[in-house]
């Protein structure tokens, strides 16, 4: 697998990349509660980004999940993460596609380069034929990325999502192979 782009580079997360996750948690914690699902306050901590590392090692062994890291090609820092989970094979072949930036490195394309190496990574060597991804309609530049990236907007799921105790509409997108293809 080529995971090199121009500017950025994913490689799968392990245990080593704990700290720097961890950091990366902590430092854009009130972004990201703001857009993912309520989090213990247990999940701030190196024992349960540790597990969680762990856990993602195993569910890729299972075919289930492949989470990376987004790492700046100049220094090597982590920047993001990106990952296909949820992945059903049979006769769907699909995954849903989640991901997260540093809000320090946000709007300089880095995540558009990161979902195109992550679905050369889905549609070349796992072989899923769907990739699905939904945001919040008020995320405007997720929706903006995940269309520069290819993605085409297929409507919306309405409550799809808990946020913050609330249920929250989201666009729902998706990309297929022979869109990735062309």
């Amino acid at each position: 697998m080529n995971n090199n782009g121009g500017r950025v580079y994913i490689r799968f997360l392990d245990v080593n990349d704990t700290e720097d996750l961890l950091n990366l948690m902590l430092r854009n914690r009130q972004l990201f509660e703001g857009v993912c699902p309520k989090r213990n306050e247990s999940f701030y901590t190196k024992e349960v980004q540790e597990l969680g590392i762990e856990s993602c090692l195993k569910h890729r062994q299972e075919d289930k999940r492949y989470a990376f890291g987004i790492f700046l090609n100049e220094t090597g820092q982590l920047i993001g993460d990106i990952s296909l989970f949820e992945v059903q094979r049979g006769p769907h072949q699909k995954c849903i596609l989640g991901y997260s930036m540093d809000q320090a490195h946000n709007g300089k394309g880095y995540m558009t380069e990161a979902i195109h190496l992550i679905m050369k990574f889905a549609f070349e060597e796992v072989g899923l034929l769907r990739v699905e991804a939904s945001v919040m309609p008020r995320n405007v530049g997720s929706m903006r990325v995940l269309e520069k990236a290819g993605f085409r907007q297929e409507g919306l799921a309405r409550k799809l999502l808990e946020i913050n105790g609330v249920r929250e509409d989201h666009m729902m997108f998706a990309m297929l192979a022979e869109d990735y293809l062309r």
